[in-house]
């Protein structure tokens, strides 16, 4: 009993350590969003800093001039004034100690943005007080020299409080990554080579083994069903809502929930191999990512800080001149340098992409490149692989004969077989399963070798045989019954033909079926004005049927495609000045993909880790391609809402602050100002966290 509870107790501190990792990556990925804050996610907790703040600010506004005066005189005694002194020289100290830290990182790395404003802001303030306060108590005046310890004490609340608003807004954002890493459980039940179950930590299973899987767990890696029937529940994982019946040699994927039937599983993947090891580091390379938008708002905040230092300058030197008065041109010039602190600016980005790309992974829409998100608003046309994206690509062999005497028709299906035996094409599939329906003998083929764009070739009984379509065979002037090919493909098969010794001898045709979410795709994306593009590897006459049966042009079809020609055709509509995504599997789609402004994979399970994609779709459903337009529109949308919440104020807030209608008696105090810029913090994070796909 000693050594198991010793064993599960290192179980236990390898699961922490597990999970200790995970929530390392996130913190990293928090900072990442908050650069512009001088990695103001390891400076304390914010939520304790603004409550001691708030606390030592009461003081200080209550004896504010306001109050003192105007409503609560009796406040006033002895030493009230070094009281102030002492409560906002420890608000300085503690409450603005993030921002001044802050400011160092951004000075030290010559890139002056939001915490420079808000520590210049802060201090020129508390400073500028502490000068007024030497002035009224030590030195005979005309007039009394207004203080900003008030002002000092709000605009360090405003800040915290923003801040802490800012931090839950990312950490809720990452809570998606975090439920991901909560859906695996800590241990794993095995089948030994004896055949005895024997149960072990997580960590310590290895791609090959074998894992029992009881009703109603959950699935502890990637695998294929070796023995059982289920159902299996992957909301959480794909953002599947059904449950998906799974059967032998059916995929599973981690972290899926099983139904009610129990599974032997072999395992494919676990640890960072796994899909939702896959999916949280696509998603944190995502919310790490810049993009255009963000690099303009960036730019902005840079130039925030030289504007406001010659604003503040300019403004000294203009009262001066027309009060003669050194003490208003001074208080004027903090005043402008108290309030040009957007710090929501340097939020507006960040905070939505954190939630569009959370939002994203929890229903199968995976963000790998975020600039993505914003190029898909402008799409002039969209272009899909056929077979699989828009059609089902389950085939079913609906014919098969041979076309030499010297092959019976079920021989020409053994020999198709025997070559398409170790591919997981959709075709391959097709011949496979027709064979297994009729029980036909297997037969063993040498040397197999795929024909990217043709078929696939090999050795049977020593004769070279080949697979091709019928493109290679007009190409080629090898003879073929074009009257049945024809009308096959009219019916919508696919025909595959079997060369022996580069004659044709027999062929199998196959029929797939359209998705019943393509027509809605075809017809969404008309509504938009993004023009539907198909390009296919089949023959013309069933890419023009699919065609016509979705809705799409004749001149937007394009058929008997190799791999590099889908490329050269994204090349052409961008020639014609096209915005062009492309739709694929990711893997002989990549260079199209590479190509297209934005490349979208499209795929169930856990082929997820396409290089080549800005967006992986996780279920094979077309649906998910409206889904991230969507997205992508109410993201951008987010995103420009923020730009404007976070930087607008300043356009009226900073020559308000200068004066220029000092004339007609309007002023803006530090204090409002501050007031405004903590709203605009909140603003922004409010925004971003209403971000949904929504319709």
């Amino acid at each position: 009993m000693k050594n198991k509870k010793k064993k599960q107790q290192n179980h236990g501190d390898n699961d922490m350590q597990s999970m200790d990792h995970t929530h390392m990556n996130m913190e990293s990925n928090g900072g990442d969003m908050m650069q512009h804050g001088g990695q103001m996610m390891h400076m304390g907790n914010m939520k304790r800093k603004f409550w001691v703040s708030l606390i030592f600010s009461l003081p200080i506004i209550a004896l504010s001039p306001m109050l003192k005066f105007s409503f609560m005189p009796n406040l006033v005694f002895p030493g009230s004034e070094w009281l102030v002194l002492i409560l906002a020289t420890f608000l300085y100290i503690y409450g603005g100690a993030p921002f001044i830290k802050g400011a160092k990182a951004e000075l030290k790395e010559r890139k002056p943005e939001m915490m420079t404003l808000v520590a210049l802001g802060i201090t020129v303030s508390y400073f500028y007080s502490l000068y007024a306060f030497t002035i009224n108590q030590f030195f005979v005046a005309d007039t009394h020299v207004m203080d900003f310890f008030w002002e000092l004490a709000t605009l360090i609340d405003i800040m915290l409080l923003g801040h802490w608003i800012e931090m839950d807004a990312v950490m809720a954002a990452g809570n998606a990554l975090e439920k991901m890493a909560a859906l695996l459980p800590n241990t794993a039940t095995i089948v030994a080579d004896n055949g005895d179950h024997i149960e072990k930590p997580l960590n310590e299973v290895v791609i090959g083994e074998s894992v029992i899987v009881k009703a109603g767990e959950k699935i502890p890696t990637d695998g294929i069903i070796l023995d059982g029937n289920t159902t299996v529940n992957e909301a959480l994982v794909t953002g599947e809502s059904k449950a998906v019946t799974k059967m032998k040699n059916d995929k599973v994927i981690g972290g899926s929930t099983n139904g009610s039937g129990a599974i032997m599983v072999k395992v494919t993947g676990t640890g960072q191999s796994g899909y939702l090891a896959q999916v949280m580091q696509m998603v944190s390379n995502a919310q790490k990512e810049q993009s255009k938008a963000e690099g303009v708002a960036d730019k902005v905040a840079g130039l925030l800080v030289y504007a406001a230092v010659s604003a503040a300058i300019l403004t000294f030197i203009v009262w001066l001149l027309v009060s003669g008065d050194f003490n208003l041109a001074l208080e004027r010039t903090v005043t402008v340098l108290v309030i040009a602190c957007p710090h929501a600016l340097g939020l507006a980005i960040p905070l939505v992409v954190a939630r569009s790309t959370s939002i994203g992974a929890q229903n199968g829409l995976l963000t790998r490149k975020r600039q993505a998100l914003e190029d898909a608003t402008e799409l002039d046309a969209i272009l899909m692989d056929k077979t699989g994206t828009l059609t089902e690509g389950n085939f079913a062999v609906n014919d098969y004969k041979a076309t030499d005497t010297a092959y019976s028709n079920e021989q020409i299906l053994s020999l198709m077989g025997a070559l398409e035996s170790g591919s997981s094409h959709p075709l391959s599939v097709g011949i496979l399963s027709k064979l297994k329906e009729l029980n036909l003998k297997t037969i063993k083929a040498k040397n197999i070798q795929n024909l990217p764009g043709v078929g696939i070739q090999g050795e049977i009984n020593k004769k070279n045989m080949t697979i091709v379509n019928e493109k290679y065979l007009r190409e080629n002037k090898i003879k073929y019954d074009k009257n049945t090919a024809s009308k096959l493909a009219s019916a919508g098969n696919t025909v595959s033909f079997l060369l022996v010794a580069n004659i044709n001898v027999g062929f199998v045709a196959q029929g797939d079926q359209i998705k019943p979410a393509s027509i809605a795709l075809i017809n969404g994306l008309k509504a938009q004005h993004i023009r539907p593009v198909m390009l296919t590897g089949d023959n013309q006459q069933v890419a023009q049927q699919v065609a016509e049966r979705l809705g799409i042009d004749r001149q937007d079809v394009h058929a008997e495609l190799k791999p590099d020609d889908k490329e050269k055709i994204v090349k052409q509509y961008q020639d014609k000045g096209f915005k062009v995504a492309m739709v694929g599997d990711g893997v002989n789609d990549a260079p199209s993909l590479v190509r297209a402004n934005v490349g979208i994979a499209i795929g169930a399970g856990t082929d997820v880790a396409v290089d080549s994609a800005d967006i992986v779709l996780v279920r094979s459903d077309p649906a998910d391609i409206l889904n991230f337009l969507k997205l992508a529109k109410h993201t951008t949308r987010k995103m420009v809402q923020n730009l404007w919440f976070g930087a607008g104020y300043n356009i009226f807030a900073i020559p308000l602050a200068a004066g220029v209608l000092a004339f007609a008696g309007i002023v803006l105090s530090p204090a409002l100002g501050a007031v405004l810029m903590g709203l605009s913090t909140i603003i922004v994070a409010i925004n971003a966290q209403t971000l949904r796909i929504g319709k």
